[in-house]
């Protein structure tokens, strides 16, 4: 998250710093001319600019929410724009004003203090206005470009703390900073970053199809470039750098910063050191105002953005296609639909009968599903939002225990393709769903004659034998995706952890493999192991034998795939589950080998829906079984504690890849009722 909190830090920090700069001069000015009175004026305008800024980001982010996905690529390029020509002007104008910017705002309040409470209002309300609305847009584009990271936020939160912490600092003369070098040395560290701001602005225009060139790359390092890489989420989080760029980024890339770079480095050469900010003139006496509640102008100032910003979003929301709202019931299932017109829409599905329903919007000839409301309950309304291209388009109404109902369907012209999913029924997953069965049953039984084989060289005392035998049954268990309940109770027996129990690794309650492995690790006698490896045994063959006759819900077998390495990435890469031995990775291999094997008998269903997904997840299990292999050495892995820095990070981002790249899997074949 660092990576991504960065370059909003720094722009908190430098904007915080101007506008605090400022906040502090206006103070000083008053307190110094002895109009304490009026200090509720400089914070009312002061309030009134954080009101606006904050509006001014809920209007840019519920616009881009209400555009397609097309048009929002156009408006987010559109906006990282004008945020790198705000940015660009922001720091060639304090590179020259820095120097002055004390008596400037001191002339300012002295005028100010001779008029009335308006006009000291509105002076501090221009002053610290205008950096509230560059911060507001530059942190917009910057959390956008950072996806759904908390690290814009973050990082423009700390910045503005530290930036409030030196502004106080510097009113109380506990500091002293060279202003003009801060300045200068951030604002060359801004213009690097508002060159990567500027090429993921075009790469957003390129897709919106505002700009061409899309597919004409400069540089494609995606084959042997890990994106899940430190350096890699580094560059892309500071810099917006990333492995594959096209000719249009890189020339705004490098023109950008072979034009602004020199300008600003030259200009800085003429700069002289900045005056102190904290003014000393006396200021002529304020000038008496009306008596008004002291409530009423702060609550108006935030009140008004507030509204202002409300009006905009509830103006700019998309209204329902044809202004109708759809119907859901077996009776009347998408009566009000019409054609809509092609792009990104939102219908208001009313469900008018007396049983809660499912509605999909469906491809009548195909089935092809382009969206979805799962528990409509009878009497309420909920927005489904879709998007629609040239095509047939039909409502299926599915009541929970009532037979789905098809409406008309209806024509829309245009060209396109939307995306859609093909269903799958739970028909489809019995072949799936036996494979998986008999794959299981094949590594039950062997894990039973492995665990066998482990108690016997235990009972003999045979231990450095059993920890080699440990080793390959607990590495045949994890292969078998034994995750969030797979095997009901027997999966806390056979590789329960001792966490949460009341003695830890000496409690009663500790079995199985990991309670083996702590002995086997901490040179336990084989007396001490003999009842847990018995144990052991016993509840693998119980395991064996109960399997066949568990539940196992179809519809569960797409999550098995993220949810093994989703334990994987939680406990094994952390090194949380190793109880000595050190062999986290030959668990993870071993859990990717059964992700693997889930994938395979998946695979005739996501080939006719995803093929793309299957080729990605298919290259990222290669690089990452290719890391996870180079920390094999002969019949030893390298202890998670023990990787090197790079090496960690890698196989971490790896696996997050691969996990990304999974999360579609269960949607696309998620069972849905057709009949």
């Amino acid at each position: 998250m660092w990576d991504d909190a960065f370059p909003s830090f720094l722009i908190g920090l430098r904007e915080g710093l101007e506008a605090g700069l400022v906040v502090s001069v206006l103070v000083a000015t008053l307190v110094r001319a002895g109009a304490r009175t009026r200090l509720p004026q400089v914070w009312t305008g002061v309030l009134a600019a954080i009101a606006l800024s904050m509006s001014f980001g809920a209007v840019l982010t519920f616009t881009a929410a209400s555009l397609s996905t097309t048009a929002q690529e156009a408006f987010g390029g559109a906006l990282s724009i004008v945020a790198v020509a705000f940015v660009t002007a922001m720091v060639f104008w304090m590179r020259r004003s820095a120097r002055g910017l004390a008596g400037e705002i001191k002339e300012k309040v002295t005028g100010a203090l001779t008029m009335g409470a308006g006009v000291l209002v509105l002076t501090s309300f221009l002053a610290v206005g205008r950096e509230g609305l560059e911060t507001a847009l530059f942190l917009w584009t910057t959390a956008r470009a950072a996806d759904e990271s908390a690290g814009p936020l973050t990082g423009a939160g700390v910045g503005l703390v530290l930036a409030a912490l030196l502004c106080w600092g510097l009113y109380r003369r506990v500091l002293s900073i060279n202003l003009t070098r801060f300045f200068t040395v951030t604002g060359a560290v801004l213009v690097v970053i508002a060159a990567g701001v500027l090429g993921y602005g075009l790469r957003d225009l390129q897709e919106g199809g505002v700009l061409p060139g899309g597919t004409a790359y400069a540089v494609d390092l995606s084959g042997g470039v890990d994106a899940g890489s430190w350096y890699s989420t580094l560059l892309q989080g500071v810099l917006n750098l990333t492995p594959t760029m096209t000719w249009l980024q890189v020339v705004g890339y490098v023109g950008y910063l072979g034009v602004v770079l020199p300008l600003f480095v030259r200009g800085t050469r003429a700069v002289a050191p900045p005056a102190s900010p904290a003014p000393d003139a006396p200021a002529p006496a304020p000038a008496p105002t009306p008596t008004r509640p002291v409530w009423l102008l702060p609550v108006a100032v935030v009140a008004v953005p507030a509204l202002l910003a409300g009006l905009v979003v509830a103006v700019a929301r998309p209204k329902p296609s044809g202004g109708e709202t759809v119907s859901v019931s077996e009776a009347d299932c998408g009566q009000g639909f019409t054609a809509p017109q092609p792009g990104r829409q939102t219908f208001r599905m009313h469900n008018t009968g007396n049983q809660t329903s499912e509605v999909y919007l469906v491809d009548p000839a195909t089935g092809a599903v382009y969206g979805e409301i799962e528990g409509l309950a009878p009497g309420t309304t909920r927005d489904l939002v879709a998007t629609v291209a040239g095509g047939t388009y039909a409502w299926r109404c599915v009541p929970i225990d009532g037979k789905a109902v098809t409406s008309t369907a209806v024509r829309v012209s245009g060209t396109g393709t939307a995306a859609a999913v093909v269903p799958v029924s739970a028909h489809d997953l019995v072949a799936p769903l036996r494979a998986y069965k008999a794959y299981v049953n094949r590594g039950l039984a062997a894990l039973v004659t492995q665990t066998r084989g482990l108690r016997d060289d235990i009972r003999a005392g045979r231990l450095d034998r059993a920890r080699t035998d440990w080793l390959t049954a607990h590495r045949t268990y994890a292969s078998l995706g034994a995750a969030y309940g797979t095997f009901e109770d027997f999966d806390q027996k056979i590789d329960g952890r001792p966490d949460g129990l009341p003695d830890g690794v000496h409690d009663k309650g500790f079995t199985g493999f990991h309670r083996i492995e702590y002995g086997l690790w901490h040179h336990q006698a084989a007396g001490e192991l003999k009842g847990p490896a018995r144990q052991l045994a016993d509840d693998a063959a119980g395991l064996l034998k109960a399997f066949p006759h568990q539940d196992f819900d179809p519809s569960d077998l797409p999550l098995r795939a993220h949810e093994i390495l989703e334990n994987t990435l939680q406990f094994e890469l952390t090194g949380d589950a190793d109880q000595g031995s050190g062999t986290g990775l030959a668990t993870a291999d071993a859990n990717l080998a059964g992700t693997r094997e889930l994938l395979t008998v998946l695979r005739p269903l996501l080939a006719t829906r995803a093929p793309h997904v299957l080729s990605t997840v298919d290259a990222d299990i290669a690089r990452l079984r290719k890391l996870l292999d180079s920390e094999h050495h002969g019949s030893g892995w390298t202890p998670v504690e023990r990787l090197a820095p790079t090496a960690g990070a890698r196989i971490d981002g790896a696996t997050g890849q691969l996990l990304e790249d999974l999360s579609p899997v269960p949607d696309l074949l998620e069972i849905r009722k057709s009949a």
